[in-house]
């Protein structure tokens, strides 16, 4: 059996040779009967299919750290179930990672360049132990729930009288996103993780988090006076190709007045109870109402850590400014226009006015994600980091920027040095634009497979 190309995850250009052809090179060897390409990201559905007497890994999963999805042990369980055995075949290993980063061309210069900059300090399992030590952090997160709402039509034309976009209804799906989606990516990499926000009284917004987040990972407050913020996007079909999905247009359920001050005071009760049984506070402040100057105040001079998204989005435009908002951080991060908004330049040096801001918040790390282009880096002691992008194909960018912001601040958490935190955060990344909104959170395992295999040279 071969995996198919969809689920080989391994970066950006992999697999260099498609399934059709990997099938056809093994079907060609005299001792191989048939090839078959396996649809799903692990051997559970063809083990179960086939019930081997004998089933074959190299030998390098011996080790079973050596596998970092840890979808070993499910497959030596259910071999052992069927009455088979596991033998570990090969006498010398041969790094296909190896050879490819070193003589192909999958990868573009710059990304090439960066991670064999980055392999000569950090090896593949000094990565894996770096996001693996993410495990015992105890994390708080504040911020403003999301639910992103995906209405997929199919575009019929224009109306002959009023000339306005015709569409026919698809599907509908509610995603959980904003301070939520940040949740859901901080537990692949911890357990110990809470949710603090606040939410409406909606019948179907308390089961919405139940289905998101497990019950002792919420701490949400849910006031009948406060409308649970929905942004409620019309897109079409995706091309299902690696294109961005087509969007059309956006409607925004949310209150134009922030909450009043008895609810204010329930949200920093919460905060007080919370704050200090957490190794790391992420805020995720998209602005909507949960914080106000006094919260964010007392989150600025109790958390001990305090990782810091302020974003601005088409609500707030021009108000929920970083540099106005705060006056400290541990680390941040923010979009390329978010920095023209704090810096009050148009066409800024990214590099200087994130130093600047970074020095103004006396945060230890600080980061601009500029999309396509490139990732700055910058601390308080040692050289900016550029990191480019490590994949370019894009099915979905609503979502990214919480993911990059999710693990970086886990890696701020743990003093990681900017360049492999700026790594880790850019694999996010490139993991959440191929996700559409938050329909899921990003994959530990598949970070990990992508990220050693990057750096291994």
């Amino acid at each position: 059996t071969i995996t198919a190309d969809a689920h080989v995850n391994k970066g950006p250009g992999r697999p260099v040779f498609n399934e059709k052809l990997r099938a056809h090179t093994l079907a060609a060897l005299q001792c191989v009967d048939r090839v078959v390409v396996v649809p799903f990201p692990a051997a559970v559905e063809a083990i179960t299919c086939v019930k081997p007497d004998v089933y074959c890994k190299g030998i390098e999963y011996q080790d079973a750290a050596n596998d970092p999805t840890g979808n070993i042990h499910d497959d030596r369980r259910l071999v052992e179930q069927f009455g088979g055995a596991i033998h570990y075949v090969g006498s010398v290993i041969f790094s296909s990672s190896k050879l490819l980063n070193n003589h192909f061309d999958h990868l573009g210069s710059e990304v090439r360049s960066f991670c064999r900059t980055l392999a000569e300090t950090v090896s593949p399992d000094g990565f894996r132990d770096a996001v693996e030590s993410f495990a015992n952090l105890k994390v708080l997160v504040i911020g403003d729930v999301i639910f992103d709402r995906y209405v997929t039509v199919g575009v019929q034309g224009l109306t002959s009288k009023n000339r306005i976009l015709s569409s026919r209804f698809v599907n509908e799906e509610t995603q959980a996103g904003g301070a939520i989606a940040v949740a859901r990516h901080v537990a692949q990499f911890t357990k110990h993780v809470r949710l603090l926000s606040l939410v409406g009284t909606e019948p179907w917004v308390l089961p919405a988090l139940r289905e998101a987040l497990a019950p002792e990972q919420i701490a949400v407050l849910a006031e009948p006076s406060f409308t649970t913020v929905v942004k409620q996007r019309f897109v079409e079909p995706g091309s299902g190709s690696g294109k961005e999905l087509p969007k059309l247009f956006s409607v925004n359920y949310l209150d134009s007045a922030p909450p009043s001050h008895d609810v204010a005071d329930r949200v920093l009760a919460g905060i007080r109870a919370e704050i200090d049984k957490a190794d790391v506070v992420l805020v995720a402040d998209f602005g909507h109402g949960l914080l106000n100057a006094e919260a964010r105040g007392f989150i600025q001079d109790r958390a001990s850590q305090m990782m810091l998204n302020c974003q601005t989005n088409s609500f707030n435009h021009g108000f929920n400014v970083i540099s106005r908002q705060y006056r400290r951080a541990t680390a941040f991060t923010l979009d390329q226009n978010e920095l023209m908004l704090a810096c009050g330049r148009p066409h800024p040096n990214f590099a200087s006015e994130l130093e600047a801001l970074r020095a103004l918040l006396d945060a230890e790390y600080g980061w601009l994600t500029r999309g396509g282009i490139e990732t700055l880096g910058v601390t308080r002691a040692g050289t900016p980091v550029v990191c480019p992008p490590i994949d370019h194909a894009v099915t979905d960018t609503v979502g990214a920027g919480d993911a990059f912001f999710s693990v970086v601040a886990l890696a701020a958490a743990q003093h990681l040095p900017c360049a492999l935190a700026t790594y880790i955060g850019q694999l996010a990344g490139a993991d959440a634009v191929k996700i559409v909104g938050n329909a899921r959170p990003i994959s530990k395992a598949h970070l990990l497979k992508s990220g050693m295999t990057l750096l291994t040279f």
